[in-house]
């Protein structure tokens, strides 16, 4: 591709030893440049790109954009306000603009990309489509998949990913798009059809500044999106709510409390902790030719918890919106395995066993709320302390848990600080510790804590009796729960076999 074409994508301010030539490619790491590469030299939060071009240069760079000059280099380089952007716009132009070729569904909120994403691509593929989906576990690629680094990939791998699936004639790709991709830009060129914020949350506050950050960060999905677009808000969760009148995209909105919105919730029986309800459209709307009247139809979920409703009601709304038959809505999310540690049942005999990604004040009061709709004699709760978040999420973590300990009869938790089974980077600080405790201690819960993860978990399986329910909650630190649980029943009930015989 002739540099001069490729440069068009982006604004120029200043050229230093501007020549003619041919681009082989565009790279951003400087291990991954080759022969004709164009680098862009990208400012990240641990290093500078302009660092490396020396590097670039040498594994053959032929030309860079920098947002300074680099004194010494006789290559062309092309200065820029912000190379980030910049990068974005020169993958969009390198792999030929794929998501204008694709129907593009961006899905954001707190929590419950991951599962909404891959629920959205199961609706999808069972009605025919070719599909792609990019997000926090894997990027599949119609019927080849690859593990993901990131929850959303950096600019310009995220357009080499959709240039593939456009060369496979995938129509329609899933994606879930992270706070930190939209204020890094690394989606600053993709072409969305539908964009969705579920719900909002204190999360990730150190790393955007403050929650007011985060939210903007977030929201700007939703307020960016064009007037050829729809979004797809929810009116239970007020921050969602707040964006109806700040985007220039087709407003679709949905409740399960409210009964404001096009679609609503009804009949919600979360007895068994698996969802059947009934979907009502309340308001007509129109998308891709067809008109969708006032009407009603059932929805059984197999993966339980009240988030999986909210999540389903997106999936539902934006399959209706791309022309998805009611009856494979019903049968995918009927037959619908779910996603890992997304409050999965991974236990259901004697005792129920529910492993969840605890991760925010946002996902514990869901959590919690369905278990007040189950059916079960004794709550025990393992909770491993999130470490390396700052005491700020660990004592709202606390507060949330606290405020529902009373509703839920829970006097008593287990917490874990997960040593052995945590990298550096999440290890629980003191501070962590002493702000969880403190919060506990307020609020009259006692807390049994334990430095490793085994044995917090062999201690509620050892209370446990039946009828009951045990709850392993946590991120990183609960990672290894289920297996570790799921070990000991087995040696449990092969010591049990082992007296009997």
């Amino acid at each position: 591709m002739l540099l001069e074409e490729l440069l068009r994508s982006i604004k120029v301010e200043r050229v230093h030893n501007d020549k003619d030539m041919k681009i082989s490619g565009v790279s951003y790491h400087s291990q991954k440049v080759a022969n004709g590469h164009l680098f862009v030299c990208v400012r990240g939060y641990k290093t500078d790109g302009h660092k490396y071009l020396a590097q670039a240069v040498a594994n053959g760079a032929v030309a860079a954009v920098v947002e300074e000059v680099q004194e010494g280099f006789d290559i062309p380089q092309f200065v820029v306000k912000n190379s980030r952007i910049a990068l974005a716009q020169l993958g969009d132009a390198f792999y030929d603009h794929p998501s204008k070729k694709m129907k593009m569904i961006g899905v954001t909120a707190t929590n419950g990309k991951t599962t909404t994403s891959y629920m959205i691509n199961a609706i999808l593929e069972n009605e025919g489509f070719k599909t792609g989906l990019i997000g926090t576990v894997s990027i599949k690629i119609d019927d080849m998949t690859i593990p993901a680094e990131l929850t959303t990939p950096e600019s310009l791998d995220l357009q080499y990913y959709l240039g593939e699936m456009a060369e496979k004639n995938v129509s329609h790709v899933c994606m879930e798009v992270s706070s930190a991709a939209l204020e890094t830009h690394r989606v600053e060129t993709v072409d969305y059809d539908i964009v969705t914020l579920n719900n909002v949350s204190r999360e990730h506050i150190d790393s955007h500044g403050s929650f007011e950050q985060y939210f903007e960060a977030k929201s700007s999905l939703i307020r960016n999106a064009s007037a050829r677009s729809i979004a797809v808000l929810n009116l239970d969760d007020p921050y969602s709510a707040s964006l109806v009148n700040q985007t220039k995209a087709e407003v679709i909105t949905f409740g399960v409390e409210s009964k404001e919105g096009h679609i609503h919730c009804k009949n919600l029986d979360l007895t068994t902790g698996r969802a059947k309800f009934t979907v009502e459209i309340l308001k007509a709307f129109k998308a891709n030719g067809a008109e969708y009247i006032p009407g009603e139809f059932d929805i059984e979920l197999s993966v339980p918890g009240l988030h999986s409703v909210y999540n389903s009601m997106v999936a539902i709304t934006v399959a209706l919106l791309s022309g998805v038959a009611v009856s494979t809505i019903q049968y995918t999310l009927k037959n619908f395995a779910g996603v890992e540690r997304r409050f999965e049942f991974i236990y259901e005999e004697d005792i129920k066993i529910i492993d969840d990604h605890f991760a925010n004040t946002g996902n514990i009061n869901v959590t919690l709320q369905t278990l007040k709709y189950m059916d079960y004699k004794k709550l025990h709760i393992v909770y491993a302390i999130r470490g390396e978040r700052g005491p700020t999420v660990n004592r709202e973590n606390a507060e949330a848990i606290a405020e529902w300990a009373p509703k839920l009869g829970l006097k008593e938790i287990i917490a874990t600080k997960s040593v052995s089974h945590v990298t550096a980077k999440d290890k629980v600080t003191d501070e962590e510790q002493r702000v969880f405790e403190e919060v506990m201690a307020e609020a009259r819960i006692q807390v049994d804590l334990y430095e490793e993860l085994p044995d917090a978990i062999a201690r509620a399986l050892g209370k446990a009796e039946e009828g009951d329910l045990v709850l392993l909650a946590g991120c990183q630190g609960m990672d290894h729960g289920a297996e570790i649980a799921l070990q000991l029943l087995r040696e449990k009930n092969e010591l049990r076999i082992e007296i009997l015989e």
